[in-house]
This record gives structure tokens, C-alpha cells and sequence, in this order.
């Protein structure tokens, strides 16, 4: 038996507060981890520090309720419930200023109706243009949004906007939810198909591969500010491809 397990068996079977908090502490990494991975840039409202410690209360709760007997890595379902709090947090101090919110909004619509009318992705050209500003001026926007916003695969699911919106926890046993499950995977899985190929790239290295963007703008060749605006354009146009078909998803790791 490794050390970790023990200490789980420990926590969950006699309620050793010692335990649990050497497993705060093996597991600390996951709450910086998941902050960093968040990309956001801290505002008056709060530090890095003070997201990071909002993050391990995420992870102190993951810990409390994770269930040794389902089926589960602890890492996939703690990763979840920290980024909730964290983002909880941030909705609650209303982190992201009007302005970045009204240029998501503008964004979104512009992606979303450009796609519809071209039956293709827009070009960065063509979104600026739709927009009656520069392309420069597009890129400073992108990664303003892409900073400050909370732009994710998990918003993208929410809004009908770590893909992992579900765990084990939350699933249902029913026929019926289970193929609801796969067939909203499916579309996803075609929306994602469907991105430029650069878009596509970073999501999958991103989400499915779970490197950060710093990591990806290594593999990429390219600046992270540039990987910013490329995800953020993956995800505006996720965004107006589901919300087009009036679908809400959740897809599960």
C-alpha cells in the first residue's frame, strides 16, 4: 500500500486529522496548479496569493468529499472543484470590468453571426471589419477578454459556454441521462472539428493535454499573448456554434 493510500484510508475510515492534513499538503500543488491555468491577470479585488488561497479551500473541500470507492482519479475530481471556487469566488467580487464584459458580448455576437452568414469561421479581417475597428485593435481585445473573462470550454457548457464540468459525483445512473450525455458530447466533439486548425490545436493541447499556455506557446513557436487570442477565438466560436442551436452541454472527463 503507498503512502498516499494510506493516508486516504486513514482520512475516510478513522477520521485522522493528521491525514487529512498531509493530504492538504501532498496535494497543494493541484490549487496553484489550477489557478495558473485560469490565465487571469489579478485586479485590485484580489492577488495571485489570494486566489491561490481560495483555490486550496476548493481542494480542502475535494478532499472531504471525495469517495475512495467510486471510480475516480482524485486529481481530475479535485481539479474541478478547486477551479469552481476560485471562479465562485470571482463572480461574487464581480472580477471582470464592464468594458472587457461588453467586448466578450461583442465578440461573441460577431463570431456567432459572421459564422452563420459565411457558413465558414471568419477571418480575423473579417471579424475586425464586422466590428469597425483594426486588427490590431482585435488582437488587444482578444487577449483582454482572453485575461480577464473566464473564457473556458466550462463557460462555453454554461452558457448554452478544466471541457470537465461533471465528475463522477454528479452523474446519473438513467438510461436516458446517459445518452443525453453521449449525444451532447457528440456535438461538442463536431463543434471543436470544426474550428481552424490552429484553434483546434490549442484546445486540444490545452484541455486535453493540459498544458498551459506558456507550455503551448513553446510547442506553438509562437508568444503566449498570441496563444491567448487564439483560445479565446476557439472559444467565441464554440460559444456561437452551441448557442446557435439553443443546446446546453456538459462533458464530463
Amino acid at each position: 500500500m503507498d503512502r498516499r493510500t494510506k493516508l486516504w484510508r486513514d482520512l475516510k475510515y478513522n477520521g485522522s486529522d493528521g491525514a487529512r492534513e498531509e493530504l492538504i499538503n501532498e496535494y497543494a500543488y493541484l490549487a496553484k496548479y489550477a489557478v495558473d491555468r485560469l490565465n487571469l491577470t489579478p485586479s485590485g479585488a484580489l492577488s495571485y496569493e489570494d486566489l491561490i488561497g481560495h483555490a486550496v479551500v476548493g481542494l480542502i473541500d475535494a478532499i472531504e468529499k471525495f469517495d475512495l470507492d467510486r471510480n475516480v482519479k482524485f486529481e481530475t475530481y479535485a481539479l474541478t472543484r478547486i477551479r469552481g471556487e476560485v471562479i465562485d469566488v470571482i463572480r461574487r467580487l464581480d472580477w471582470t470590468p464592464r468594458s472587457v464584459r461588453r467586448h466578450e458580448t461583442q465578440l461573441r455576437e460577431a463570431y456567432s453571426s459572421l459564422e452563420y452568414e459565411l457558413k465558414r469561421p471568419p477571418t480575423d479581417s473579417e471579424v475586425a471589419q464586422h466590428l469597425g475597428i483594426e486588427v490590431l485593435e482585435l488582437e488587444k481585445i482578444l487577449v483582454d477578454v482572453g485575461q480577464s473573462a473566464l473564457l473556458s470550454l466550462d463557460e462555453v457548457i454554461a452558457m448554452g459556454g478544466d471541457i470537465r464540468t461533471s465528475t463522477a459525483e454528479d452523474e446519473e445512473d438513467d438510461p436516458a441521462s446517459q445518452a443525453e450525455r453521449s449525444e451532447q458530447k457528440r456535438l461538442l466533439a463536431k463543434a471543436i472539428d470544426e474550428l481552424p486548425e490552429r484553434e483546434r490545436t490549442v484546445v486540444a493541447l490545452y484541455y486535453y493535454e493540459d498544458l498551459t499556455q506558456k507550455e503551448i506557446a513553446a510547442v506553438l513557436e509562437v508568444t503566449e499573448s498570441r496563444v491567448c487570442q487564439i483560445h479565446t477565438k476557439a472559444i467565441l466560436r464554440l460559444s456561437g456554434k452551441l448557442s446557435q442551436g439553443s443546446l446546453s452541454y456538459a462533458f464530463a472527463a
